[in-house]
């Protein structure tokens, strides 16, 4: 039975048996060696080598050398006594161009790195694209073009027939919003575009893409499929206020149900569709891609930062990109909570409200959080610690929100922190710190942060 609300107590916050603890990375934001064996550029590699596009004009083509220094990271997650590891396969890594067969010194790293998990007991959690689309498919129309997502299920399935031997669990998809809007609508990730309409046919054929994936998998006999969305709750900033309360429901329509809606109800929101009906049709969504969108999953992950609230300008709407097709009125605001240095502002209930919303509203299946973590800015210490107090309450609160949850109803399953490593944080560079795991990226010496030793006492003893 659910505690009466407003009486959980974290103190006593004991997980299920089976919990899984992990942390989890992507490919280019930590592997580097962007031109070793056979490997060809991905759109990040071009994204960050067009000047002005990332911080101080950095790139990953070193980030943490994780490439050639993966035997010290995996003793690293032994360290942290994860149960699991959530990393992502570089596709132009194994599939160069994008099509054709795969390239056999990406899959002997793989295999190495999947090797070595295995030998320290973590098991592997597998993400098939975490954005770093082949840059030849991208000159081809990238996203925005139907024969993206066929490619990425061919891939799928090669890398599948591969190295399924020793994964469980795939993950087709890392947050396909940020993938498409961000990417294709706002411009601020690669591949740079600026185009709404391209954004929603991305969209659309990312989640075909994972569609035509989960069908190559299933008939392979995958073990256990999931797709990662990142979604938060969004809130009116002056719910008394009906053009407020319409900007909300867009939002939210954009960020999550656009995304929920046909994985898990086959169908998209008839709303968001009449949106954003101004910025394109529905011609490029054919009969039968539902369908296959919403093939049941085995898991769905949970990427969760920070709410949105938001409002509709009262004056006119200011030129330039914006991420909200058919919402593109729409400003967000801040409620003066403390924030990370990503300026993100820290709301722990907002996970609690997003995870037992989506199981409240949409059913199984069972829900891991993927990700979840903050940036901070670290210092190590002349006596070589890095003290960081405000990312061990970050993720103390965050997995009390988790727990509540749970406590609640929901079915969740896991939590992986975001992230092992201080990386390459995508158009930020290399000036947010997101890791357990300190980094010095001119030296690459890793120093394990005290959050990282506390949440070390968290997997193991499987409570708070």
């Amino acid at each position: 039975m659910a505690p009466p609300h407003g009486r959980h107590d974290p103190s006593t916050a004991r997980f299920p048996e089976g919990f899984v603890w992990g942390t989890a990375t992507s490919s280019y934001q930590i592997e580097g060696a962007v031109r070793a064996d056979g490997r060809l550029p991905s759109i990040w590699d071009t994204f960050t080598h067009t000047p002005g596009r990332v911080h101080r004009n950095q790139t990953g083509d070193l980030a943490d050398d994780h490439y050639h220094r993966y035997p010290e990271d995996v003793s690293l997650l032994a360290d942290l006594g994860v149960t699991h590891y959530r990393f992502s396969l570089a596709w132009p890594r194994l599939q160069p161009e994008g099509y054709g067969p795969l390239n056999g010194a990406g899959l002997d790293f793989y295999s190495r790195l999947l090797d070595s998990l295995l030998d320290h007991g973590i098991s592997p959690w597998v993400t098939l694209y975490h954005w770093d689309l082949p840059q030849t498919l991208e000159d081809s129309g990238g996203w925005p073009r139907r024969e993206t997502a066929e490619h990425f299920a061919a891939y799928a399935a090669l890398v599948h027939q591969r190295l399924g031997d020793r994964v469980e669990h795939w993950t087709t998809l890392n947050e396909p919003w940020c993938s498409a809007f961000l990417g294709y609508a706002a411009g601020v990730h690669a591949p740079g575009r600026t185009d709404g309409a391209a954004a929603l046919r991305a969209a659309h054929h990312l989640l075909l893409g994972h569609g035509l994936a989960v069908r190559a998998l299933r008939e392979q006999g995958a073990g256990a499929i999931g797709v990662t969305l990142n979604l938060a709750p969004v809130e009116a900033a002056s719910p008394e206020r009906a053009a407020d309360r319409d900007a909300a429901r867009r939002v939210d329509g954009l960020v999550n149900r656009f995304f929920l809606d046909p994985l898990l109800r086959g169908a998209y929101p008839a709303d968001v569709l009449a949106d954003v009906a101004d910025v394109t049709g529905t011609e490029h969504v054919r009969d039968g891609d539902l369908a296959l969108i919403g093939a049941p999953l085995d898991f769905l992950g949970v990427n969760y930062y920070t709410p949105l609230v938001v409002r509709r300008r009262d004056a006119p709407t200011p030129g330039g990109p914006t991420p909200w097709g058919g919402a593109a009125d729409v400003e967000t605001v801040k409620r003066g909570l403390p924030e990370t240095a990503m300026g993100w502002e820290i709301a722990p209930d907002g996970l609690y409200r997003t995870l037992t919303r989506v199981w409240r509203e949409y059913g199984p299946p069972p829900l891991y959080v993927t990700e979840n973590g903050a940036a901070f800015d670290d210092r190590v210490t002349p006596e070589g610690r890095v003290c960081d107090e405000e990312r061990r309450g970050f993720l103390e609160s965050h997995i009390a929100a988790a727990h509540r949850a749970l406590a609640a109803g929901a079915d969740v399953r896991g939590f992986f922190v975001w992230s092992l490593l201080d990386n390459f944080e995508w158009a930020e560079g290399y000036a947010k710190r997101f890791g357990l795991v300190h980094v010095d990226f001119e030296t690459q010496r890793r120093t394990m942060k005290d959050s990282g030793r506390w949440f070390a006492e968290i997997t193991r003893a499987n409570a708070l």
